[in-house]
């Protein structure tokens, strides 16, 4: 088998990638691209397929069900008049049913400013002249006790 041949199947070894930064260039495309032809398509679809490749002339998709494939399939050639106009050579499109990760936002963690600390902030306030470091200091100081998101 070729090398080109393992190339375009399954797992390759980390040599046979290219460097990061070649890698995270051709994420960045991908993305940019996913973006771009979902955004011609009608609002529920749109969130129910993904870009996920081209390979030669086809660009592929992925679905999370058989309806949405369909619904995908029918708009074709709409995809590929997007496609063109942003340059991409394209004459089909392939869909697979695959369940779309869901991307759920974590809420940011919350630390809560000890007695200590705050009795740090309040010292720190006595001892600059500066007024506008006397107000923070003494704001930060008032949350002890309260949740403080993290950043």
């Amino acid at each position: 088998m070729s090398r080109a041949a393992t190339r375009s199947r399954g797992p390759q070894a980390l040599g046979h990638c290219g460097s990061f930064a070649s890698l995270a260039s051709r994420a960045a495309a991908l993305d940019a691209l996913d973006r771009a032809l979902r955004q011609t398509l009608p609002l529920p679809l749109r969130e129910e397929v993904r870009f996920a490749n081209q390979r030669g002339g086809r660009l592929l998709f992925l679905a999370s069900t058989p309806a949405w494939a369909t619904r995908l399939r029918l708009l074709q050639s709409q995809i590929l008049t997007t496609a063109r106009s942003l340059e991409i050579r394209a004459d089909s499109i392939g869909i697979r049913i695959s369940p779309l990760p869901k991307i759920e936002l974590q809420p940011e963690p919350t630390r809560t400013l000890t007695p200590a600390a705050a009795s740090h902030l309040r010292a720190a306030a006595a001892a600059t002249t500066d007024p506008e470091l006397q107000e923070l200091f003494g704001r930060l100081a008032a949350l002890a006790g309260q949740g403080v998101k993290q950043r």
